[in-house]
């Protein structure tokens, strides 16, 4: 079959498409005829061997996929041939074929194509974990959050589920047209960092109490700006360092203002830690899955993809997440 292969560490653009082997099934796991699947800025880190998670070379990257499936191994109850699935895999997804865990393995709502079903169990997983579960953001009715990089896959994201849950939601992006996306994911106020101060833009206009909740996939000096503009009591949240630098706390703020600092990493709930704790986290991750499929049938949330590649034009389609041109999520197709 068709896909990328790593056989050792280097960066995206120097790798090919070619000839990969089969993915091989076993307990409890399916095979899953792959018709979308994503990339992000975690791919390309992966790749290079500079993620906290280094796959077994040689090894094909990527880890959503949405498809059909087409085998089911000993064990599988949930699914057979012919089901429409999204699942998030350990790797395998830049490929035609993937194998998945049952555990990790979500069936799609009819309404829900492939290519938009891509964005769930990472980007939507991600923010609505980090937004909902009490001892992370734990975003309520009447709250101020401040969402960074609001026009991307989980800002995008983080922006609709503050919205369902009753927040006011700050937006911050780099240009206008990134700013209007965020409005029309429901984003109650916008900035440009771009063009203002957006720490003296947050305290203006929460009459300079500032914001209750930050979701930061930025990092650096964002999230340093961002703790100067929050509120007592309030909570900030790194989900990533996509602008590069990876900043070091200052614990005398957090001690005056009363603030906490949390983090969440779906790898761990998803089976990619050391002691692989997937099946003691199944039932919480899948009421999570199910809670955000209701909000998708009811048009609460709108995934957006922003472009799609066929699986030829995977550099391409990485470019875009570097060189920061996403809008949404970028999603790489299947013939």
């Amino acid at each position: 079959m068709k896909g990328v292969l790593v056989e050792d560490w280097k960066p995206f653009e120097q790798l090919t498409l070619g000839e990969v082997p089969e993915p091989e099934i076993g307990e409890r796991q399916i095979r899953i005829q792959t018709r979308a699947a994503g990339i992000s800025f975690a791919t390309s880190l992966v790749v290079q061997g500079k993620y906290q998670r280094k796959p077994p070379l040689p090894f094909v990257p990527g880890t959503e996929v949405a498809g059909v499936v087409s085998e089911v191994g000993p064990g599988v109850k949930r699914f057979a041939v012919g089901d429409r699935v999204c699942a998030v895999i350990d790797w395998g997804g830049l490929a035609e074929q993937a194998r998945a865990f049952e555990v990790n393995t979500f069936a799609l709502p009819d309404r829900l194509d492939f290519t938009p079903a891509i964005t769930f169990t990472n980007s939507y997983a991600t923010s609505a974990a980090a937004l909902t579960w009490r001892h992370l953001l734990d975003v309520q009715r009447g709250d101020w959050l401040l969402v960074h990089g609001a026009a991307g896959g989980v800002g995008i994201a983080a922006v609709e589920i503050g919205k369902i849950l009753g927040a006011t939601v700050i937006a911050t992006a780099g240009s206008p047209s990134k700013l209007e996306v965020a409005r029309e994911h429901g984003a109650d106020h916008t900035i440009d960092y771009r063009q203002q101060d957006f720490r003296e833009a947050v305290l203006a206009l929460t009459d300079g109490r500032g914001v209750d909740k930050v979701y930061d996939p930025v990092g650096g000096e964002v999230f340093m700006q961002s703790l100067r503009c929050m509120a007592p009591e309030g909570r900030i949240m790194p989900v990533g360092f996509a602008g590069g630098q990876i900043q070091q706390i200052p614990a005398n703020l957090l001690l005056v203002k009363n603030l906490t600092v949390c983090g969440v990493n779906m790898g761990y709930y998803i089976g990619w830690s050391p002691n692989d704790v997937r099946y003691e986290y199944e039932d919480r991750i899948r009421a999570l899955m199910g809670q955000l499929f209701e909000w998708f049938e009811a048009g609460l949330i709108k995934p957006r993809i922003g472009a799609t590649y066929p699986l030829a034009q995977f550099q391409k389609a990485m470019a875009d997440v570097l060189e920061r041109r996403a809008i949404g999520r970028i999603a790489i197709t299947m013939g």
